[in-house]
């Protein structure tokens, strides 16, 4: 299956990089490019995309209100899934695109071979974020975000079992299904089923959202550890 891939960038050169790295993959193919939110949203309505490689920093319509508006209606099975991309490790443009849907976070210098595996990843349905840049972003703005209670902050917490909420703290941390697997002594896919349980009962879109969740409720707190 070929992954159809859009292109959002204000910079040119960056786009026709891009462009080259994905044009010699034999599973993808860049089928539209943006130079800014306003022309993404429009090509869209035209071209079916799978991913999109999002910048955050553009004219017009920025990548995180663009990102909102794709990822309005969470539950459109052919809705593409967004990959942020920016200059900056910890940028709050980034940030609140995480929060509005976005699937991951990376810098515009990854190497190609984590943003083609990235790709891939997030097109078969997981959300992929480098687990140290995703602590650190979300270690940088936690005490900005509203204090509340696990309890009173999202009452839905409390629909998890023992072990789903164990195993949200460790997605939390920014540890992989792998990872999880090793420190609870069990199957990579048991564990798979425990995320696919937290987001149903949670009503969230990915583990991207999970983490923010776990922050923004004070099930985290900055640096990671258990609240």
């Amino acid at each position: 299956m070929t992954i159809r891939v859009m292109l959002v960038d204000d910079q040119v050169l960056l786009r026709t990089g891009f462009r080259m790295v994905l044009a010699a993959q034999p599973d993808m193919e860049v089928v539209a490019e943006a130079g800014d939110g306003v022309a993404a949203l429009e090509a869209l309505r035209s071209t079916r995309v799978d991913v999109i490689l999002m910048d955050v920093r553009m004219p017009n319509l920025d990548g995180v209100e663009t990102t909102r508006r794709i990822c309005a209606d969470g539950t459109a099975e052919d809705a593409p899934k967004v990959l942020i991309l920016t200059t900056f490790d910890l940028d709050e443009y980034a940030f609140s695109a995480l929060k509005a849907g976005a699937s991951g976070f990376m810098l515009k210098d990854v190497p190609p071979d984590e943003l083609l595996a990235a790709i891939r990843a997030v097109h078969s349905g997981d959300a992929v974020v480098a687990p140290s840049t995703t602590r650190r972003l979300l270690d940088r703005f936690t005490p900005m975000l509203p204090s509340a209670a696990p309890q009173d902050g999202h009452p839905e917490l409390a629909r998890l079992t023992e072990r789903e909420r164990e195993v949200l703290l460790l997605v939390a941390q920014g540890l992989s299904n792998g990872e999880i697997a090793a420190r609870l002594v069990l199957s990579e896919a048991t564990v798979k089923t425990h995320v696919g349980r937290i987001l149903t009962k949670l009503e969230l879109r990915d583990r991207v959202q999970a983490v923010v969740l776990a922050y923004e409720t004070g099930l985290v707190r900055a640096g990671g550890s258990a609240a």
